[in-house]
């Protein structure tokens, strides 16, 4: 068996329409979505952005299981511009597994092996990312793979961190952050996102190149997903 996060199902759509014989179900209070690729069986779960959600719901889906191995996959923001959106970064600091399979069943994609940083809010600053990048050492950020990792790490689960980027520094976001989305609701609010482009319209052309940004990169993403379980052990 092997598990596949994502934070949302905006990350997870792409991969999760190429399982197999899918069903969902809920188990210790997590929803999940079950399914086959190749004869392999996946169980997919969204959890959720930022740490609170992230430890609440990685603790119960690895309640009482057993998982071959785990990959923590979605969306991160570059910190730099030597990465660009849509390419792929294997987070060398959170992943445990052997990376010569994983990097050789990606070798036809834009693939990075880099440090990954979880941070607590997102970055919409080029100034604050870089800081970010200089203090740290990462080349991307993300909100949850530091609580995925150390969940893996109690129940002795392999674990590979595969992050797609979304947005880098020359390529940041249409909107604040607070505006595109609303953690404490674990949502979008369209009604606040909806005033923000109204009162500023000259950054709808900027939303509509991120949202096919985003449709990219989650294909990417779901590609390489795929790559990466058929090539599994």
């Amino acid at each position: 068996m092997i598990a596949v996060t994502f934070a949302l199902p905006a990350e997870s759509s792409g991969f999760v329409r190429r399982l197999h014989k899918q069903t969902r179900s809920d188990r210790n209070g997590v929803r999940l979505i079950h399914g086959e690729i190749d004869n392999r069986a996946i169980e997919v779960l969204h959890t959720g952005v930022g740490e609170k959600v992230c430890r609440e719901r990685i603790a119960n889906f690895l309640r009482d299981q057993e998982f071959n191995y785990l990959i923590s996959a979605g969306f991160a923001g570059a910190l730099n511009d030597r990465l660009q959106a849509g390419d792929l970064l294997i987070a060398e600091n959170f992943s445990t597994v052997q990376l010569t399979d994983a990097r050789s069943a990606l070798s036809t994609l834009p693939i990075h092996i880099a440090d990954l940083v979880t941070v607590p809010l997102m970055i919409d600053s080029t100034e604050e990312r870089k800081k970010i990048a200089q203090t740290t050492g990462a080349a991307a950020v993300d909100m949850e793979t530091e609580f995925i990792a150390r969940a893996c790490a109690e129940h002795g689960i392999p674990l590979l961190s595969l992050r797609a980027i979304s947005d880098a520094p020359r390529e940041i976001f249409p909107a604040p952050a607070n505006v595109l989305f609303d953690i404490e609701r674990q949502q979008t609010q369209m009604a606040k996102l909806m005033r923000y482009f109204l009162a500023h319209p000259h950054r709808i052309p900027h939303l509509i190149q991120f949202a096919r940004r985003i449709a990219r990169t989650r294909k990417t993403l779901a590609m390489a997903l795929i790559e990466v379980v058929r090539s599994a052990p």
